[in-house]
């Protein structure tokens, strides 16, 4: 009788330990949710742009609208990988204008982008760049071969006839050995391959190239443009003879003549776009 008294717990025992797995359970329960309240406070690394001077913009991209928020500090290259997060479109195959190309290296301050600024971006998807831009590439080396074997453009007699009659009295000004953005006001005053006066004017948001002439103004969207080719006019060095070639042979090739030399690589970068060396 007693030893069966022995073997049995108390009471009072079995109550001390229902109580010590409640005191466990509850320190449990604190320290998941202290583990909780820490996560919910770590940061999703937009914080520091809160503590900075930010711009609110537009991006439009595919007919598509993005708002973004962004340190007016950000270089032009930031700003390409925040719309990469927005938009899935990489980088290195974005055409991204603010009134003109957006440069890379420069802030949003120093270029003036002001808050409701829209961005344009221009793009396509690998799949897309690849197929369009490989015949480009082929293009550019064949063209770039075949003018290593010609004489001078200026001094071809097709060419001739049109440079002989001088430069045009109403051209843009033009300054050597600088480069610049595109003006804001078409670039006029130019001549076509038939000596008639023509206009260039750069429609960043259809992204097209509108060449005018007195007759009509062809609108042209700059992703069917294949390559711009351009070369110093002899005795004239500050300014180029330029063609947009529009098909697959040179023979679709639109020739301008004057084209300010300060204009040169930003109208080739325009059309063109860097992402075609993707």
């Amino acid at each position: 009788m007693d030893t069966e008294t022995e073997a049995k717990p108390t009471e009072a025992e079995a109550l001390g330990e229902n109580v010590e797995k409640a005191d466990a359970e509850s320190t449990s329960l604190t320290d998941a949710g202290n583990a909780t309240t820490q996560d919910s406070s770590i940061s999703n690394g937009d914080d520091a742009d809160d503590k900075q001077e930010t711009v609110d913009l537009k991006i439009i991209w595919n007919k598509n609208k993005y708002d973004l928020k962004i340190p007016v500090d950000s270089t032009g290259a930031k700003l390409k990988e925040r719309i990469h997060a927005l938009t899935g479109l990489p980088p290195a195959m974005q055409k991204v204008m603010y009134k003109g190309l957006l440069p890379e290296d420069k802030t949003l301050r120093d270029i003036k982008v002001t808050n409701g600024a829209k961005i344009m971006v221009v793009g396509s998807t690998i799949n897309d760049v690849l197929a369009v831009n490989t015949p480009k590439e082929v293009i550019q080396q064949e063209v770039k071969a075949e003018e290593n074997k010609k004489e001078p453009l200026c001094r071809q007699k097709q060419h001739r006839k049109v440079l002989d009659k001088g430069k045009p009295e109403d051209i843009m000004p033009s300054i050597k050995g600088t480069k610049e953005r595109l003006p804001t006001v078409p670039l006029s005053g130019m001549f076509n391959k038939s000596g008639g006066k023509v206009r260039l004017t750069f429609k960043l948001e259809q992204d097209q190239l509108w060449i005018g002439t007195k007759e009509r103004t062809e609108k042209v969207p700059m992703g069917s443009i294949k390559n711009v080719v351009s070369e110093p006019i002899e005795g004239h060095e500050d300014y180029h003879m330029m063609a947009f070639q529009l098909g697959p042979t040179e023979a679709s090739q639109y020739w301008v003549y004057w084209v300010p030399a300060q204009f040169v690589d930003a109208i080739k970068d325009t059309v063109l776009g860097k992402w075609q060396y993707f």
